[in-house]
């Protein structure tokens, strides 16, 4: 099954996409992790997209298509996978239906702004593994430190509620068209994000089965 997970930063696309993997032994491919990984590295790619990512912009859709169509070509993938914070515009998805992969469901995470605002400040990241926590609803069982590879936890710039504020603006204006493109090939499924994750689980896996 091929799956694309929507919704605004900090809805909790990320956990939900980890939960869907290992529920259908599928992976998880996220553009947000792969870009971090190339900032860290300092590959051209890494470069190119650094500007943007610092000023909670979009990252160029030629830098990310790129990135996607290599990675979806991967062994891994051929049996499905999950795609999460891409596309995150209608030329991105037109750009995907162009390369001929075939989308079964959208599932769309709604959250209001000022929730996303709240959960994301309180968000941490292991600047090792890439594996997300929360001070509220995620909480490290040590404070600081990685339960998956004991790397520091730290808070991205991009999660600052200024920079949230501007990345929600830009969400608004150009990724929430996709609702309608995806709803239009009836292939929309709407999750309204609860309070606790294990609630939102609930609706998520319910609208994949569906």
């Amino acid at each position: 099954m091929n799956l694309i997970l929507l919704g605004a930063p900090g809805a909790g696309k990320g956990t939900q996409a980890e939960i869907i993997c290992e529920h259908l032994n599928i992976p998880a491919v996220s553009t947000g992790n792969i870009i971090r990984e190339a900032l860290k590295s300092g590959t051209e790619m890494g470069l190119r997209a650094k500007s943007f990512v610092d000023a909670g912009k979009l990252v160029p859709d030629e830098v990310v298509i790129g990135i996607i169509q290599e990675r979806l070509a991967k062994d891994d993938c051929k049996n499905g996978f999950i795609l999460d914070g891409f596309p995150r515009t209608i030329p991105q998805a037109e750009a995907l239906d162009s390369m001929g992969v075939v989308i079964d469901k959208v599932i769309d995470i709604e959250v209001p702004d000022e929730k996303i605002v709240q959960r994301m400040s309180g968000r941490r990241v292991c600047e090792s593994c890439g594996a997300s926590y929360h001070l509220l609803y995620k909480k490290p069982e040590q404070e600081g430190v990685c339960g998956k590879c004991s790397g520091t936890l730290v808070q991205r710039k991009d999660d600052h509620p200024d920079t949230v504020l501007a990345r929600l603006k830009v969400y608004h204006e150009e990724t929430e068209p996709l609702k309608d493109y995806y709803q239009k090939q009836g292939k929309l499924f709407v999750v309204e994000g609860q309070e606790e994750v294990a609630d939102t689980t609930k609706l998520t896996l319910a609208a994949v089965e569906a």
